[in-house]
């Protein structure tokens, strides 16, 4: 174990996981802290996209993840009485990022996923059994964080450069910075039912969302041998009422049907509270923020997991450069000022979308029973609600957008099969790379060598060349997460402008 690493890492979920493997993928000493003593064994988080899978994929776990996850087809919206309203199938194969656009899984496999890729990149293993119950830090010097072991009860120090709170709902981190969680008015008690059994269900391969402002429902396949439901609580109910086969099996039955009781196994049931939160600051000092000690999303657009994974991939690079020398650390509040709005985004569009589906009155009506039909016939309309492209990335240090041009800055780059077969992220290997359409001179590939960046040659018709053609364009600086930092016509000038970043990627 690192004695005093150059950064603590609070929590071994997802989002701490991904963290610790992309900053030890640049070489950077980390310490994971965990509460439990292994992988929590109940299923939690069941979605993931193609921006998220594309995460995965740099980390070396794109096979793996394959292997344990299960495609979704698409969204019907069904009216209380199961018929349904709209259907919106999702084309099969890959999206723009290389992978599939809706992935359903059971969050222990990723997490074993995860700490076995840990393992294997930097010889870490999460400390289990951790208890955090401090953190302190001052203007110099490193912050100072105090252990204690949960079943000796020995207390340590450990002294670090960075920590980083992926510790949950709960944050001692987020309590230690004096954050405080903002409400977005959203605030739901939901029972979660995970169901195991051999026998095929024979439902479509999709989600089910029961629009009902009484007993909204949503159904969903996450595995060969998995499904999950999600029910709306009534007033008076917990999740305790449900505990009993006999009081649960009625809920499930419309999807089960012919399947006999004794032959689901009830993996999990629980009741869950939907809330919508966001952190008033994601920092102080020396300490970040992520997943959801920053922010809490409703699951109705299955983005809360994946919002802590994108947390992280937006965080690591940059730190990885502070801690090499190669960026200043002006560039760290580039972290909240990108990663809070689309958060914030996100969290508002799961909200909208939860009301629409569960909320009664006119407003609930309309969506339901007019709006939401009509947007399957309409292709273009239809084509968006699949969509799993999220908002661009606002302004800061490290994304260039003028405020009245169309621009490429803070979208993402294709992840594209580039000549050699091999896919960009593949390429660029963490590092800045230059994509353009413009044969570079000389000068140009001198300064982008020097740079520690990458060359890519958008061919014409390509899928590169598309993407900088939609954003009228001849050349971009990709970053290492995969979003553009500028755009230029220039090359010689974009190439000028771009930031030295050598951080070895493993």
């Amino acid at each position: 174990m690192v004695v005093n690493p150059r950064v603590v890492i609070i929590g071994a979920g997802p989002t701490g996981l991904t963290a610790a493997a992309l900053l030890t993928r640049y070489g950077v000493e980390c310490v994971v802290l965990e509460r439990w003593g292994a992988v929590y064994p109940q299923p939690r988080a069941v979605h993931l996209d193609d921006e998220v899978y594309r995460i995965l994929g740099r980390l070396g776990l794109a096979e793996d993840f394959a292997a344990v996850s299960w495609p979704c087809h698409g969204l019907r919206l069904l009216d209380p009485g199961l018929r349904v309203l709209a259907e919106f199938r999702r084309a099969p194969g890959d999206g723009r990022h290389g992978y599939p656009q809706a992935n359903m899984f059971d969050q222990p496999d990723l997490e074993r996923l995860l700490r076995s890729r840990l393992e294997a990149i930097g010889g870490i293993t999460p400390r289990g059994d951790t208890e955090v119950t401090s953190i302190t830090q001052n203007e110099t010097g490193p912050v100072r964080v105090e252990v204690t072991d949960r079943v000796t009860g020995a207390r340590e120090t450990i002294h670090a450069d960075y920590v980083l709170g992926c510790d949950g709902a709960n944050s001692l981190a987020r309590a230690s910075i004096g954050a405080m969680m903002t409400d977005l008015r959203f605030d739901q008690r939901w029972l979660v039912v995970d169901v195991a059994t051999r026998t095929d269900l024979g439902e479509w391969e999709g989600v089910h969302q029961v629009c009902n402002p009484q007993r909204a429902a949503t159904y969903m396949r996450i595995g060969k041998t998995r499904y999950r439901w999600e029910l709306r609580l009534l007033p008076g109910e917990s999740g305790e009422d449900f505990r009993e086969r006999d009081r649960l099996h009625p809920l499930i039955a419309p999807w089960t049907k012919h399947v006999p009781a004794d032959e689901l196994e009830i993996v999990r049931v629980a009741e869950y509270t939907f809330r919508a939160q966001i952190a008033d600051r994601w920092r102080d000092r020396r300490v970040f923020l992520l997943g959801d000690a920053a922010h809490l999303t409703p699951p109705f657009i299955g983005q809360g997991m994946g919002a802590g994974l994108r947390d992280a991939a937006n965080l690591a690079w940059k730190l990885a450069g502070v801690i090499g020398g190669t960026l200043p650390e002006d560039v760290l509040a580039s972290y909240e000022a990108e990663r809070k709005p689309h958060a914030r985004a996100m969290v508002r569009m799961a909200v909208l979308i939860g009301k629409a589906m569960t909320e009664g009155g006119r407003f609930g009506d309309l969506i339901r029973k007019v709006v939401a039909p009509r947007l399957a016939l309409v292709p273009a309309l239809a084509a968006h609600v699949l969509d799993s492209e999220t908002p661009a990335l606002r302004r800061s240090i490290l994304i260039e957008r003028p405020r009245l041009r169309r621009t490429l800055a803070g979208h993402l780059c294709p992840n594209t099969v580039l000549d050699d077969g091999r896919r960009l992220d593949d390429v660029v290997a963490g590092r800045f790379a230059v994509v353009t359409a413009l044969t570079p001179s000389e000068a140009d590939r001198t300064a982008i060598q020097s740079c520690g960046a990458v060359l890519i040659t958008a061919h014409r018709s390509g899928e590169l060349d598309r993407w900088l053609r939609a954003g009228r364009t001849d050349a971009a600086i990709v970053r290492p997460d995969g979003t553009a930092l500028r755009s230029s016509n220039s090359l010689s000038q974009l190439c000028r402008s771009l930031p030295r970043f050598t951080a070895a990627w493993i």
